[in-house]
């Protein structure tokens, strides 16, 4: 059974990897913004986040039946690549290219904040653990 710090753990886990993938992605459409035809993308991060911690009714649990079965759950790229969608156009270019550089600075950072937040929420996570294991001596 999983602890209250297992739990933890993963979905920080599970975030800091859809903040990543999402960061590329953003990246991604900054560096095509000149490219012809060239959409727009994001992360539906809070669907995917859902969708990678379980929360997702639909999804089919599986049951190890033996101490020798692989787990089977769902990577969080596999989980997050569901979630890709083209992004609503502002005003698209003559060329067709969806992409608004300014539009895409903004998530980017915006993005980049929130996985600091995750890092430093994770560190604080490992130093209170730390504090925890030694304070039992």
């Amino acid at each position: 059974m999983p602890s209250k710090i297992d739990k933890e753990l993963a979905f920080i886990q599970s975030a800091l990897n859809l903040r990543a993938r999402r960061q590329e992605i953003l990246a991604s459409n900054i560096a095509n913004s000149d490219t012809p035809n060239y959409k727009a993308r994001d992360l539906d991060f809070r669907a995917a986040l859902a969708s990678a911690m379980g929360a997702v009714g639909g999804s089919v649990a599986l049951t190890k039946t033996s101490a020798r079965h692989l787990d089977a759950g769902a990577s969080s790229g596999q989980a997050a690549g569901a979630h890709v969608k083209f992004r609503a156009t502002v005003q698209p270019s003559l060329d067709g290219n969806t992409v608004d550089p300014d539009v895409e600075r903004a998530h980017f950072t915006e993005n980049a904040l929130n996985y600091q937040f995750l890092v430093d929420r994770a560190t604080s996570t490992f130093r209170t653990l730390g504090r925890a294991l030694e304070s039992g001596r």
